[in-house]
């Protein structure tokens, strides 16, 4: 077998990083936040008047808009997010983070720095994310959580 290049072997270890994230994540930020709706709230309180169109969301979290719609219909049932019409143009609509959702995200933070500096080694994070920020080719929303 073919030894893997450097970039693939990069890309087996991101994912694997993830999976280990998620996995440490789901069920420990309280309230039974899971790692992808955090990351949601999160990206959500960051952007523009807290709201995003779903699209944009897909985007930035690097999914299917398909798959951030799934995604988005358990946390609006039980009023994490909300839709919100778009007064301009009625194809348009946005999702926002409800106020649930502040507050969800406000008690999960604290827990989502400790379970992160429990991964990454200490005094590491702000060199990995320089390196990751300045590395990726093709993957202009990769900045948009940090």
């Amino acid at each position: 077998m073919k030894e893997m290049s450097a970039s693939l072997q990069l890309f087996v270890r991101l994912a694997r990083v993830n999976a280990i994230m998620a996995r440490r994540f789901d069920g420990r930020l309280g309230h039974g936040l899971g790692f992808n709706d955090f990351v949601i709230l999160l990206a959500l309180s960051q952007s523009a008047n807290g709201r995003m169109r779903r699209i944009d969301l897909a985007e930035c979290l690097g999914i299917t808009a398909s798959g951030v719609t799934r995604m988005l219909a358990p946390m609006e049932k039980i009023g994490l997010v909300k839709r919100e019409a778009n007064v301009h143009d009625a194809r348009v609509s946005y999702v926002a983070l409800a106020a649930g959702g502040k507050r969800l995200l406000a008690e999960s933070l604290e827990s989502a720095e400790v379970l992160s500096e429990e991964v990454v080694a200490p005094g590491k994070a702000q060199k990995l994310n320089e390196l990751l920020a300045g590395s990726l080719n093709g993957f202009p929303a990769f900045g948009a959580l940090v």
